[in-house]
């Protein structure tokens, strides 16, 4: 069974960084690809970056292109978000996923069989 784990979020100010970690249990990183997606308030939950199986292929959205890097590092488990100048629309809960294989229709959450309970980001002054 594939169990997820999201941490790291919390309040920063417009220009800051924050690092989220997903811990991953039941997943053989080089067989699994994985994901981050947000949902602010009132809105459908959108792709944010995702990493490929063999982890040599990387999305993102063009919201966060420039700002955030996607890593994981197998030997703990762990996949990241690296979040550098933040922004006030960045606020969401953050989301990491994860499926079995490449990657493909990387931006479609249905895509992703595999999710972690969330972790909320608010970015404000």
């Amino acid at each position: 069974e594939v169990q997820l784990q999201a941490s790291g979020g919390g309040l920063v100010q417009p220009g800051g960084s924050l690092r989220l970690s997903c811990t991953a249990a039941g997943v053989t990183f080089s067989q699994y690809s994985m994901g981050w997606f947000r949902q602010a308030p009132g809105k459908e939950r959108e792709f944010v970056a995702t990493i490929g199986n063999r982890g040599n292929t990387k999305y993102y959205a063009d919201s966060v292109k420039g700002r955030f890097t996607i890593s994981k590092d197998a030997t703990k488990s762990t996949l990241y978000l690296q979040m550098n100048n933040l922004k006030p629309d960045d606020t969401a809960v953050y989301y990491c996923a994860s499926t079995y294989g490449p990657l493909s229709s990387y931006r479609d959450v249905n895509m992703y069989k595999n999710w972690g309970q969330g972790t909320l980001v608010t970015v404000s002054s």
